[in-house]
């Protein structure tokens, strides 16, 4: 790209990506004082601040938004890339064919039962469809693919990103105080919080409470679910251009002549770096780095989403988007703790 057009381009962006990088140090900065609160956790928090303090919400709405909207698209899908390098299709296969069964089951269960009180609650299918799959595969990540697959607008992914984080906050302190009343020993505990809670970080920060061995097995678990983002999205994809060709053929009127991607090219590039990551071609201090930059892209874009979450406006339009999370939140954490105590007796 030639200077003279990307001058202006630097120009539009610029606020608004400093402004989510400066956020985004802060949350790491937040996180290596109190390391039990994700940093994912605190940077849609710091963006929802930002949004509605009166100071900085001029801002966020106004000259930052174009640059907050690019990181929260654009850097999401670069973090998904990179997670990629965090699955072992080795250590998934590790865990036997009864194991994957059933956290694949709970996956398509939830992810059925969440989409069908999404609309039992009539929320419209686009925010039914993003809810169900961030709370059943990987959180906001898994958000973001469904929505480049299904082409839905970048605006309508802020409330789901909000309520997946939000409630993925809230398995962080309540799942830790049911281990002992539960009886739970610290791998049936790890397997549970893999099977139920949405992102890897918050994962990481639940599991971690019960010891070293239930941290291994939640994060196995947990990125088994990952794996599954591939497959969804590509089913989704294909019904996307089954609904597409539907469409031309009755020359439905204001549709794009372009065929939407069965697979988005970002997904392609999880799956590629899965391939290096199973096959042992990144070294560790490659797969280090990866893992760091892969925080910083995934905290910077979830900030910028959180910058567009008005609470005016969410308790005013998403109330019953909130019963929906909550219900999905105790329907994957009930499934997951039944497959816990199966795959580990």
């Amino acid at each position: 790209m030639p200077f003279n057009s990307l001058a202006p381009q630097l120009s539009r962006l610029g606020p608004g990506l400093v402004l989510s990088i400066a956020a985004t140090g802060l949350a790491f900065a937040i996180h290596a004082v109190f390391p039990a609160v994700p940093a994912m956790t605190l940077a849609v928090a710091l963006g929802l601040l930002s949004a509605n303090i009166p100071g900085t919400a001029v801002l966020t709405a106004g000259r930052a938004r174009p640059g907050l909207d690019f990181a929260g698209k654009h850097l999401m899908r670069a973090g998904i890339v990179l997670l990629g390098l965090k699955v072992s299709m080795g250590d998934v296969l590790g865990l036997g064919w009864v194991a994957l069964l059933l956290i694949a089951g709970v996956v398509l269960v939830s992810f059925a039962g969440t989409y069908g009180l999404a609309r039992l609650l009539r929320l419209p299918r686009e925010a039914a469809l993003l809810i169900a799959t961030g709370f059943s595969i990987c959180g906001a990540s898994a958000i973001g693919a469904m929505a480049a697959v299904r082409r839905i607008r970048h605006q309508d992914t802020v409330l789901p990103v909000a309520l997946v984080t939000l409630c993925g906050t809230l398995a962080i302190g309540v799942l830790p105080l049911l281990m002992h009343p539960l009886g739970l020993s610290p791998e049936q505990f790890g397997a549970w919080t893999g099977a139920s809670v949405h992102d890897v970080g918050q994962v990481v920060a639940t599991a971690q409470t019960a010891g070293a061995s239930a941290l291994a097995i939640a994060v196995v678990v947990k990125l088994t679910r990952v794996v599954l983002l591939a497959p969804i999205a590509a089913t989704a994809g294909l019904h996307q251009r089954i609904l597409h060709v539907r469409e031309r053929a009755t020359g439905a009127a204001g549709m794009e002549s372009r065929f939407p991607p069965i697979v988005p090219l970002f997904v392609v590039g999880f799956l590629a770096l899965v391939a290096v990551r199973s096959l042992g071609w990144a070294p560790p201090v490659a797969l280090e780095i990866a893992a760091a930059v892969q925080d910083i892209l995934l905290a910077t874009a979830l900030f910028g989403l959180g910058s567009a979450v008005r609470i005016r406006t969410l308790i005013h339009t998403g109330g019953r988007a909130v019963l929906v999370a909550l219900g999905s939140w105790l329907l994957i954490a009930s499934l997951g703790l039944g497959a816990a105590l199966i795959m580990i007796r």
